[in-house]
């Protein structure tokens, strides 16, 4: 569901994703579980509006990540991505331009907002953060899912057992030990994602540019108390 169905999801085609949502269903249906967990972040790119129809028992896991964070480890990606020259880090629209198989195209009315100004790398991921955020919580208003879903921060809440529990009991997925033991594998980041003073101003230009309808989701639950919530209250940049 990344590359072109993202593209589609832009430009408002549901009848070109709906086949390949359709197969999605068909394949997780047959895989003969009594549960199938996704973390793929296309959910709410590309294809979260036929979801409820084809998944009636969805449940959610809303992980909240510090947006400048986020930002920055896209871009870190994007760069990297190019850097190697990934071959298939790029897909064609149907518009004939390409566009980065795993990002939102910039065509999505949130941009038409910042369009009077080169964006950055890292501005491009903020403002696809924010957009991304608003998604989920028109997800959950327009499906009545607000209680199918369960809220973690991350990382501390998403490295904490008793809270990694409470996220399997909602789920309703018996654990085969009772002991949680979060200490396996970890997916190391061979560059570190350190945001600098000039990507705080980059992200601090964004938010003050933004109509206040894209904010307004975080002056309200499960924003509230993050720790980085400042950044995305314009007023106190003074904007």
């Amino acid at each position: 569901m990344f590359g072109r169905p993202i593209y589609d999801h832009a430009v408002g085609d549901t009848a070109s994703i709906r086949p390949l949502a359709e197969r999605k269903a068909r394949i997780i249906g047959r895989c003969g579980r009594a549960a199938y967990v996704e973390t793929s972040h296309a959910f709410l790119k590309s294809w979260c509006d036929l979801a409820p129809d084809l998944f009636p028992n969805l449940k959610l896991v809303h992980l909240i990540r510090d947006p400048l964070k986020v930002a920055k480890s896209e871009a870190n990606r994007h760069e990297w991505l190019d850097w190697f020259h990934f071959p298939v880090r790029n897909y064609r629209g149907g518009d004939g331009r390409l566009y980065p198989r795993w990002a939102l195209t910039t065509l999505e009315p949130i941009y038409q907002h910042v369009a009077d100004r080169p964006l950055t790398l890292f501005q491009r991921y903020a403002i696809q953060w924010i957009e991304i955020e608003n998604r989920a919580m028109r997800f959950l208003d327009r499906f009545d899912k607000h209680s199918h879903g369960v809220t973690l921060q991350s990382p501390h809440e998403l490295n904490d057992a008793e809270r990694v529990r409470g996220m399997f009991d909602f789920l309703g997925l018996d654990l085969r030990r009772q002991a949680i033991d979060l200490g396996g594998r970890h997916n190391r980041n061979p560059r570190p994602t350190v945001v600098s003073d000039r990507e705080r101003d980059e992200f601090a230009q964004i938010v003050s540019g933004l109509p206040a309808s894209y904010l307004e989701i975080f002056r309200r639950e499960p924003y509230t108390k993050m720790p980085w919530i400042e950044c995305l209250r314009p007023e106190a940049k003074g904007g």
